[in-house]
Order: C-alpha cells, then structure tokens, then sequence
C-alpha cells in the first residue's frame, strides 16, 4: 500500500523517543538557517566566519546544517562575529505551537483571486 508522506511520518513518530529526536534536529535545522541567513546578511564566507570565531569551515558548514547543536558560548562567537545580539528565551511548548498555527493559518487566509462566472 502506498502511502503519503503525513501518514509515514506519524508512524515514524509513534514514539516518544523518535518525536524527541526529531524535534532536536528540527531545532538544530532551523537554527542553522538563521546562522546562515545572518552569516550571509553580513557579506561573510563560512570561512571568513569560521576564522572570525577560532573554528573551521567544515563546522561552520555542519552548524548550518543543522548536523551539530552549538553550545551557547560557540553562539556568543558567533553573534559577536556577525554584529549581532544573541537573545536566548524561554517559551512553553504551547505557546509556540500557537505561533506556528497562527502563521499557517495566516498564509492559508492570504487574499485569493476570485474569479467570478461569466452570465450568458
């Protein structure tokens, strides 16, 4: 039976081990993103960064890609390295789900183009 990639997914996830796991790398990804889109923003090389903060650009470019959680003194690094303010926070679960929700449900909502029926 084929099945779809939601449904794969969910049973994938079945345990409370697994959706953990996942959720770390989800973290670890969109992380990488941002240090790459800041990283980028800044007009750097991953080597030009990886120098800026004492590393190499083989880490910088696992860090990017989500392969490795940087510690947060590795994040002040690399903060200071872009010009930038490293803010920590804390949010419950629940509140960023919300969030996350809320901007699906935002992008789902975007205005439509309506085509209306021609009368004859």
């Amino acid at each position: 039976m084929v099945r779809n990639w939601s449904e794969l997914r969910e049973e994938l996830l079945d345990t409370k081990e697994a959706r953990a796991e996942y959720e770390r790398a989800r973290r670890a990804y969109e992380l990488g993103l941002r240090i790459r889109d800041q990283r980028e923003a800044a007009g750097l090389t991953q080597k030009e960064l990886a120098d800026r903060i004492g590393s190499t650009q083989p880490a910088i470019a696992r860090l990017e890609a989500g392969g490795q959680e940087p510690t947060v003194a590795t994040l002040r690094r690399i903060a200071s390295a872009l010009g930038a303010e490293l803010v920590i926070d804390f949010r419950t679960a629940a509140t960023s789900t919300r969030k996350r929700v809320a901007k699906k449900a935002a992008k789902s909502a975007a205005p439509r183009k309506r085509v209306a029926a021609g009368r004859g």
